[in-house]
């Protein structure tokens, strides 16, 4: 369902109700009115309720549609590929703005403001299906080669460093327990918490599908190394493990961008994830 979309197609009809009523229908009522008792007296004919709520609902999906398009959305974390950073049942919020001012509906942008860097969190349009939206780290940006071997991620010959913080096991979906190690990546600007699980290969090679650019990857049995097109930025989860990420689907296209992730806003299952702010 493109929430943007219905969204947009209810401004309009009360956007246009409002106008209706705003230049014709209000005269019409006022001379009948007037007509009537003769005298003019403004709110002696009512308005009817096919004009009263479109009009009362019309400031407020304004206010909605601005707000949504051009500076914050929310979200809701689905799945624990981004573990341990976002849980499952997180609602988030999107910056918007910062990325760059974008046609809503269109998703053309018509402004820079700034670009992705290593280590955001970015919501970005999963390029093999557009209508969902999918939440991972920025991990290489355009022209940076990206190398991951044996669980080690290398950006442009360079390793970035980790330190361990011990076991870390969860729940996944199914109700299977799984041991995993966490540890602590400095990527760019940001240092954030990653998971690995030792006995799982670096990537599943029956998982990786042909995409655009295919060719600025090589793939073994120890890991992989891409090199990012122009335009284009490379993303994982901080799940590593557990993540349908770009080592299987490929590069996301700067047009895919929705916003960065900033802040966790709700979560029913644990009040005190409320308010942090995602690094």
């Amino acid at each position: 369902m493109n929430f943007a979309l219905i969204l947009f197609l209810l401004l309009l009809a009360t956007g246009a109700m409002w106008a209706l009523d705003h230049f014709w229908l209000r005269h019409r009522r006022r001379r009948g009115s007037a007509g009537q008792s003769g005298q003019q007296l403004e709110g002696d004919a009512p308005e009817p309720w096919w004009i009263e709520y479109p009009k009362s609902f019309f400031p407020v999906i304004l206010v909605v549609f601005l707000l949504r398009s051009f500076l914050v959305e929310p979200f809701k974390i689905p799945s624990g590929s981004m573990l341990p950073t976002l849980l499952v049942g997180d609602f988030i919020l999107v910056n918007k703005f910062t990325y760059g001012i974008r046609l809503p509906i269109l998703n053309v942008k018509v402004a820079d403001v700034s670009q992705p860097q290593r280590g955001e969190v970015m919501v970005f349009r999963y390029p093999e299906n557009p209508s969902l939206d999918y939440i991972k780290r920025v991990v290489g940006l355009p022209g940076d080669r990206v190398l991951y071997r044996n669980k080690r991620l290398w950006i442009n010959d360079r390793e970035i460093a980790v330190t361990s913080n011990g076991p870390f096991g969860y729940v996944e979906s199914g109700m299977s327990y799984v041991s995993a190690e966490r540890l602590t990546e400095s990527l760019g600007e940001h240092q954030h918490a990653i998971l690995v699980q030792p006995e799982v290969p670096s990537v599943h090679l029956s998982g990786v599908r042909m995409f655009p650019f295919r060719d600025n990857c090589a793939y073994n049995d120890a890991g992989f190394s891409c090199t990012v097109p122009a335009g284009h930025y490379f993303l994982m989860g901080d799940n590593r493990d557990s993540s349908s990420d770009s080592r299987y689907w490929g590069f996301v296209p700067d047009a895919n961008i929705v916003g960065k992730a900033f802040l966790i806003w709700w979560n029913f299952d644990s009040l005190r994830r409320i308010g942090q702010f995602i690094n």
